[in-house]
């Protein structure tokens, strides 16, 4: 069974930095494409990020776009997330999954499994 770990959330000021980590247990990351997504509270859930295989492609919400970067390491069997200049907009809870489809589309939710229990990001003063 495909497993994700999600760590690195926390709490952090408004323009400050996190990088989250992606873990895959049981099995290696280097064959699927993954995505990150979030989830505010009220709110659905929302793509964010998603990256190929090989780390040659990525795909990015225009939310993020400039302020978040994907990559991957597979030797380390992890894709990460690095978030750069943060708003409070940007607080949720923040999942990765591995996409089903291999085509990195954000806006279906339903083309993603094997989801991680998600870490929280806060964004506050």
């Amino acid at each position: 069974q495909l497993q994700l770990v999600e760590s690195g959330g926390g709490l952090v000021q408004p323009g400050g930095s996190l990088r989250l980590s992606c873990t895959a247990s049981g099995f290696t990351l280097d064959y699927y494409f993954i995505g990150w997504f979030r989830q505010a509270p009220g709110k659905g859930r929302e793509g964010v990020s998603c990256i190929s295989s090989r780390g040659g492609s990525t795909n990015y919400a225009d939310s993020v776009k400039g302020r978040f970067t994907i990559s991957r390491d597979n030797a380390k069997n992890t894709v990460y997330l690095q978030m750069n200049s943060l708003k409070p907009e940007d607080t949720a809870v923040y999942y990765c999954a591995v996409d089903g489809f291999r085509g990195c589309r954000l806006t279906r939710t339903t083309d993603f499994r094997s989801w991680g229990q998600g870490t929280q990001v806060t964004v506050s003063s």
